[in-house]
């Protein structure tokens, strides 16, 4: 059997909003719809199923992640999820420049939790809290001279 990692999909309150952050940081939008119907409500598990949601893409072509914001049923908000809580709670990119994401991450309002790590010389590291709560982890590979 072969397998691939197509997507992560993550619910979002305002679709516009978080296209507009990942779009910020370089992220591309592939597509973007308005799903519902009897194929959405098997696939998805929900009665009623009524989402719109958009594809982005890293810049190197290799990541990808789906959004979607519920039109019905409702979404459901949930207390935003710890880093050391069981199950789903972050994405991650590296980046060339953590700094400059950052600087990106605050135009919109995102900083560090804690502050920027430094992990055995090897990588600068944060995690931030970005749109709908979710945690964005960035990691700067540090070059050995």
């Amino acid at each position: 059997m072969v397998i691939k990692l197509e997507n992560v999909g993550i619910a979002v309150r305002d679709l516009d909003e978080t296209i507009a952050f990942f779009t910020d940081l370089g992220l591309a939008v592939l597509g973007r719809d308005t799903v519902s119907g009897e194929w959405a409500d098997t696939a998805v598990g929900l009665d009623g199923n009524h989402a719109k949601i958009a594809v982005l893409q890293t810049p190197d072509g290799q990541g990808q992640i789906e959004l979607f914001e519920y039109i019905h049923p409702d979404a459901i908000e949930t207390e935003p999820t710890l880093p050391n809580e069981i199950g789903m709670h972050r994405i991650a990119f590296s980046v060339d420049d953590i700094d400059a994401a950052l600087e990106i991450a605050a135009r919109h309002g995102y900083h560090p939790l804690r502050g920027v790590a430094t992990y055995e010389d090897v990588y600068k590291l944060t995690y931030l809290r970005g749109p709908s709560g979710i945690l964005v982890m960035f990691a700067q590979a540090l070059q050995s001279a």
